[in-house]
């Protein structure tokens, strides 16, 4: 018999897929170099901050040391910046490493997880891992009236059943750019039962304006089964050194670092996450410039004919009422990269990161006419 390694799988593992990337970037880069206009995955194009950068240069004369396996410094600056208890706080390779042990350590083949459609992409990734069952809210219509494809907290709620341990909430949400807001959460919190943990991943709360959503953090001393994640890919922009981070009750914390690996961040990343929270001249200037060059790039678009979606993030989903294969192609063609949103069911939408204006203009320049 010839070996297949996929038999010998958990179930679990056997019915996840490996991640598709998409394009090949590193390809792309070496052949278009700078003309390449890089929209598909929601990064920061303004960069970190300098001080981050050279706390991490200089953390790298002690790269042949272990970092610190608890984190301690950065999770002081975090608890710090938020007016939270440090116990408080868990540190992730990403908030898509938090959010998948979340799963893991409250989820199994005996409970259930709710979340809506087209929600964030890591959430039925993390109930599958888990063994759990899956229980998918409808979102809001595309004709919604305020929020297009948004997450319905009332029939959020009422999905909740007995044996649900965790419902998934993303706010502002990927791929969609929309929000629910804050009479909505409370509502939420007070109806779903104190054996339901209610995880509210806000990785683009930075880049909210005065007419999004409050943070959740603002419940959190009122509800322990609340969870909030972060993280320092997006405002921060350190995606390549992988940052995230979770606030939730201390005991809920206590029970996730019993599986986190013990250096999950590695140092130049810690140093340059807790030199980045100390910058927020940095962080003031990343936050005006994105909501300013948002606002440009959605008027551009449409006036161009393309229905923009409301959004509280640093990118926009434009909804063409047909598939969107064809123009993502000819975006393709033209040295343009934006995200097709087939895999998340919505076949007829593209997301499109807010670029830097050399980019933005690039994008505008190969729409078709």
């Amino acid at each position: 018999m010839s070996f297949d390694a996929a038999r010998l799988a958990n179930a679990a593992t056997a019915a996840l897929r490996a991640y598709d990337p998409g394009h090949d970037l590193p390809a792309l880069r070496r052949l278009h170099g700078a003309a390449l206009a890089e929209l598909g995955s929601n990064e920061n194009p303004l960069g970190p901050s300098p001080v981050a950068l050279a706390a991490a240069r200089d953390s790298l004369a002690e790269a042949f040391r272990y970092p610190d396996p608890k984190g301690a410094a950065l999770k002081r600056a975090i608890a710090g910046h938020l007016g939270v208890a440090a116990s408080r706080v868990a540190l992730g390779n990403g908030s898509h490493e938090l959010l998948m042990l979340i799963g893991q350590c409250f989820a199994d083949a005996r409970s259930s997880v709710v979340h809506s459609q087209y929600g964030f992409a890591v959430f039925p990734i993390a109930t599958a891992a888990a063994g759990a069952r899956m229980i998918r809210v409808p979102a809001l219509p595309a004709d919604h009236a305020r929020m297009p494809y948004g997450h319905d907290l009332p029939a959020i709620a009422a999905a909740v059943e007995a044996d649900t341990r965790i419902v998934f909430l993303a706010n502002p949400n990927n791929p969609t750019g929309g929000w629910f807001d804050d009479a909505a959460l409370d509502t939420l919190l007070d109806r779903v039962p104190a054996t339901t943990l209610v995880v509210v991943d806000e990785a683009y709360q930075e880049f909210v304006d005065d007419t999004g959503p409050r943070s959740a953090l603002r419940l959190i001393d009122r509800h322990p089964n609340l969870i909030v994640t972060r993280t320092f890919s997006k405002a921060y922009a350190l995606a390549g050194l992988r940052v995230g981070y979770l606030i939730a009750d201390p005991g809920v914390v206590d029970v996730i670092e019993r599986l986190r690996e013990s250096f999950n961040v590695n140092g130049p990343a810690l140093a340059a996450a807790e030199a980045a929270l100390g910058d927020a001249e940095h962080l003031r200037c990343v936050r005006d410039w994105t909501l300013a060059e948002r606002a440009w790039l959605a008027g551009e678009l449409s006036a161009r004919g393309h229905r923009v979606l409301p959004s509280q993030t640093n990118f926009l989903l434009i909804d063409l009422g047909e598939d969107a294969a064809a123009l993502e192609a000819a975006l393709f063609a033209r040295a343009v990269i934006v995200r097709p949103m087939t895999g998340y069911g919505l076949p007829q939408t593209l997301r499109i990161s807010v670029g830097s204006r050399d980019e933005n203009l690039r994008l505008l320049a190969a729409l078709p006419r």
